[in-house]
């Protein structure tokens, strides 16, 4: 019996090769996706230590002491030997020993410290242009900034005092609190890389109005410990050295975080133990998770899709062959027999094909993982194997199940040789299917997590559910066109479309091609959709192709030396962010003369050169100048209550700005002159504040300014060019500017009078909801008065919520301009090669940099990325599998149609409708299906696409795009046309050539 069978397969050994083939690709396909998981869990994870920030590649133990006698400071510096063996054990990381002492006396203000710093190995990771590096006691290395500020050289001696942060007062301020140390400064640096892992998480170069300078100043350990010290930070920086972050090793290093941490918990509390490799770990198996969820949805649907060709083609090769099972039955053979010769060359082939299908899937994946994921590699593992059986399995019992007609038939009906069409069997299956798919839709639109249980195969079954809908409804059709056409006399069009309509399986057919055609265009749509949600993540997420972020300078001096480097902005941009409050959106100060060539720009957004316009509508009058250092002001004043004087001004050659004191207002005409430092090349007057002396009670009076000693002419006597806050209203006075005032000690009920510079209040382009409170907040915490003028659909940088308003603008109304804390510039993909170096020259130090490049490389090594190249594989899969059902179904009609159209040939049937009959039948039944199954992808996205997650790990929040490209889902369509068309062409080429007489 199995000879016979085997004989069986031989002799029809290319439709049995063909059913190998397709139930090698469904069981590679079960192990394809588990197999794909494990290279892409091990590509997640390399992609993500690749990409890592310095803080995540990085651990630190600290202890931080209180020395306030100086009897103690004879123990020196000497980190606990708790921090070491706290540390012990863990291999792979190369230690540094660092320690920290605030300090006063380099800087002018008090308002911040001065980071006086010890750190190992110091002299390697800093450039010395002047002087040279640490040697001994009572050395010191100051920074390029800070000794071009203080006016300090190599040789020069500093006086350096260990500060206390006096908390009382507001804002707080450092004073001196022990001995001062004389210091000599040995050279002045430069950090070779402020990003570099050694500087580890202590931010030194971080620069801010009072926080610090940005430049630390260095010394050796026996300076520190020979210095009367407050607070001294030790530390002890552990930095991952190369493969130490490895992928083989993740659990283990998972565990010894997990140990540091416990162990820590156990230590004293002045010990803290800090890192960011927790978090690196955390984003693996969030990007881990994310790629499991996105494979299975469309495994599942190429798993069912494999299974259906089984069972088409299965089916079909057992219709090809009723009349010998009817011999079979005719003989009264038994049950068994019957059974195992009508699918035993089916299962056969299947099982053949299930066994080779384990190994095709786990090679497919290798090559697939060494293309995609070149050096990472993937281990192959049982695991990957878990769903072969299952798969295997799922194949069998659809060949069997594809065959149970011919098994339990009587030989009556197994003897016709059209059979007749079980329509309510296939009706209660086609209900079955459509059920599943209702329900799988629900629970996406109900659940907050639709991937999961039902909701994880509602693609697939929305995809079949469709499928098997459009074959009910279009089928009827085709056969209504085919009569009218052969009552028309085009014999060879209804004999084609007859063929389609009537012949039995043909819409199981139709279905399985146009599954096959929306298996792919779903994942046309979930691959394109997803690559450019990255680039727009990567473009307007980042607001430029490069984004460089400097040491902190004024707004004026930002967009002073920007425009230096670039004077007409065809590269550069100036942009300051403004923080958000509670009643304010976060914004954007931007120089708009840069703005139509520099940042990205959401779709839809209004041109940007027509926004740079309606931002900055004319032309500034000029601001008021003071000449040099002398700065004084006359005024008259008649006032009840005591008012104080003050000026707020900026130094046009330089960061300096001031709030320049003078004291109380005295009845009468008075001069209130005082020499400023940095307006010795000259000073832009802001305003002139008049504020009371700190309680509620109301002084009020009036004020006339009658002369500033300016550069030229102030225009005191035309009060339109100035404007002023509530607190006081303007009116012109024979000699000067008349203000009536009251005010109180409160800030808000500060005056404030100020030169007209700018639009009032300024215009701004707006994302999301303008501002509600119709100001938004200055960089010294007051805000600016702002008019809602263009509607966004996203600010870059920002998103969707958020302000454009331009730099130069924002700069002439603050009343109190102050040091930016990150100020920016941003570049396109013009500026030239040696920016950097030409930005320095301005004295704008670059202290990071982002570009959308790198974040685009990130994203694109995150799990929702790698998981989605699954979906490409499983596009090329289910094309193969449509045409190679379509090639074992032309193979089995052939036959059958052979007689029929030869027949027909003798009788006197035409070459030409004879033609029509063999060459387009299934050619046109492809195209039909592609277009079919191109809506039915479009409609399946449409109601399951959503909740996918494409958009990365922490997406921002912008308007990203829901919908592929046409170009996208046409292009996936066709490859999968082009080739089961020409398995439709060259099989109705076969069988013209077998009807034509010879």
């Amino acid at each position: 019996m199995i000879s016979l069978v085997l004989a069986m397969v031989w002799n029809r050994r290319g439709q049995a090769v063909t059913l190998a083939l397709l139930a090698m690709l469904a069981v590679a396909s079960a192990v394809a996706a588990p197999a794909y998981l494990i290279a892409a869990e091990r590509a997640v994870a390399e992609g993500q230590i690749a990409t890592a920030p310095t803080s995540e590649l990085t651990l630190v133990a600290r202890r931080t002491s209180d020395s306030l006698q100086e009897a103690s400071f004879s123990a020196g510096i000497k980190f606990p030997d708790v921090g070491r063996v706290l540390l012990l054990g863990l291999g792979g990381f190369t230690y540094y020993h660092s320690a920290e002492v605030p300090t006063v006396g380099l800087e002018v203000s008090n308002d911040f410290p001065t980071r006086f710093v010890f750190r190992q190995d110091l002299c390697a990771h800093v450039r010395v242009t002047a002087g040279r590096c640490l040697v001994g006691e009572g050395d010191v290395l100051i920074g390029e900034e800070t000794a071009r500020r203080r006016e300090l050289t190599a040789g020069d001696t500093i006086t350096l005092t260990a500060a206390r942060m006096n908390g009382l007062v507001r804002p707080p301020t450092w004073d001196p609190d022990g001995a001062p140390k004389k210091l000599t400064v040995a050279g002045i640096y430069r950090a070779v890389d402020p990003t570099s892992a050694y500087w580890g998480l202590h931010g030194y170069f971080v620069s801010g109005d009072g926080v610090s300078a940005g430049e630390p100043a260095f010394t050796t350990a026996g300076t520190l410990d020979t210095m009367q010290r407050t607070t001294t930070s030790m530390a002890i920086d552990g930095i991952a050295q190369p493969g130490t972050l490895d992928v083989d090793r993740l659990d283990q290093l998972r565990a010894d975080m997990d140990r540091l941490d416990a162990t820590a918990a156990e230590l004293e509390d002045s010990l803290q133990f800090d890192s960011g490799i927790p978090h690196l770990l955390d984003r693996i198996d969030e990007g881990r998770a994310a790629a499991r969820l996105l494979v299975p949805v469309l495994a599942v649907p190429l798993v069912l899709l494999a299974c259906f060709t089984i069972y088409l083609t299965v089916g079909y090769g057992a219709e090809g062959r009723q009349s010998e099972l009817a011999v079979v039955a005719l003989r009264g053979s038994r049950w068994w027999t019957r059974w195992w010769l009508a699918t035993g060359e089916s299962l056969v082939a299947v099982l053949a094909g299930a066994v080779a299908g384990c190994l095709a899937g786990q090679l497919l994946v290798n090559g697939v993982a060494a293309v995609l994921f070149p050096g990472v590699g993937t281990a192959p593992a049982l695991t990957s194997l878990r769903f072969a059986p299952l798969a295997a399995a799922a194949a069998l019992v659809a060949a069997v199940a594809a065959q149970r007609r011919q098994l339990i038939s009587p030989v009556s009906r197994l003897l016709r040789r059209t059979p007749p069409a079980d329509r309510r069997r296939l009706a209660a299956a086609e209900a079955v299917v459509a059920v599943l798919a209702v329900a799988a839709g629900v629970q996406y639109f109900v659940s907050d997590t639709p991937l999961i249980g039902v909701g994880l195969f509602a693609p697939a079954l929305i995809v079949l559910a469709l499928a098997l809908l459009a074959a009910r409804l279009l089928l009827p059709l085709v056969n209504r066109y085919a009569v009218r056409a052969l009552g028309r006399g085009r014999v060879g069009v209804a004999l084609a479309g007859l063929q389609l309509s009537r012949r039995p399986g043909a819409g199981r057919l139709f279905a399985l091609l146009v599954a096959s055609v929306a298996v792919a265009g779903y994942a046309a749509c979930t691959v394109d959709t997803a690559a450019r949600g990255r680039d727009v993540e990567a473009s307007l997420g980042t607001g430029a192709d490069r984004v460089l972020v400097v040491q902190s300078v004024t707004r004026n001096d930002l967009l002073t030396k920007v425009r230096a480097v670039d004077r007409d902005g065809r590269f550069a941009m100036a942009a300051v962010r403004i923080p958000g409050g509670s009643t304010t959106p976060p914004g954007l100060a931007v120089d708009t003369r840069a703005l139509a060539a520099v940042p990205a720009w959401a779709s839809g957004a209004p041109a940007r050169a027509s926004l740079s316009r309606t931002l900055h509508p004319e032309q500034p009058p000029p601001p008021v100048v003071l000449a040099d250092e002398d700065v004084a002001i006359e005024i008259t004043a008649t006032t009840t209550g005591v008012m104080q004087l003050a000026v707020s001004l900026s130094a046009m050659d330089g960061p300096g700005v001031q709030i320049l004191e003078l004291g109380d207002l005295k009845p009468g005409t008075h001069t209130y002159r005082e020499n400023v430092v940095i307006c010795e090349n000259g000073c832009r007057l802001n305003a002139v504040r008049i504020s009371g002396t700190g309680t509620t009670v109301a002084a009020t009076g009036e004020v006339v300014i009658r002369g500033i000693r300016t550069a030229t002419p102030a225009p005191l006597t035309d009060p339109a060019r100035w404007r002023a806050t509530p607190a006081a209203r303007l009116s012109a006075a024979p000699d000067g500017l008349r203000a009536e005032l009251q005010v109180t000690g409160a800030v808000a009920d500060t005056a404030w009078i100020q030169p007209v510079s700018t639009p009032y209040p300024l215009p701004v382009a707006y994302a999301g909801s303008p501002p509600a409170s119709g100001t938004i907040v200055d960089s010294g915490a007051t805000t600016i008065p702002v008019t809602a003028a263009v509607p966004l659909p996203a600010v870059p940088a920002l998103g969707r919520q958020g302000v454009i308003v331009d730099l130069e603008y924002s700069d002439l109304i603050s009343v109190t301009p102050k040091l930016v804390p990150q100020p920016e510039v941003w570049l396109n993909a013009q500026a030239p090669a040696d920016i950097v170096e030409r930005l320095a020259e301005q004295g704008l130090q670059v202290v990071s940099e982002t570009s959308s490049a790198q974040v685009k490389a990130g994203l694109d090594r995150q799990g929702p990325a790698v998981g989605l190249w699954f979906h490409l594989l499983a596009a090329i899969l289910a094309g193969l599998l449509g045409a190679g059902a379509l090639a074992l179904t032309v193979a089995v009609d052939r036959a059958r149609r052979t007689e029929d159209l030869t027949a027909l040939r003798t009788q006197g049937l035409r070459p030409r409708p004879a033609g029509l009959a063999t060459l387009w039948t299934y050619p046109v039944l492809v195209v039909i299906a592609t277009t079919v199954g191109l809506l039915i992808s479009a409609a399946a996205w449409r109601l399951t696409g959503w909740a996918l997650p494409l958009a990365g790990l922490t997406p921002p929040d912008l308007p990203l795009p829901s919908w592929p490209r046409p170009a996208a889902l046409l292009a996936a369509a066709g490859a999968v046309l082009a080739v089961q068309f020409l398995v439709a062409w060259f099989s109705g080429r076969d069988l013209r050539r077998r009807i034509e007489p010879r």
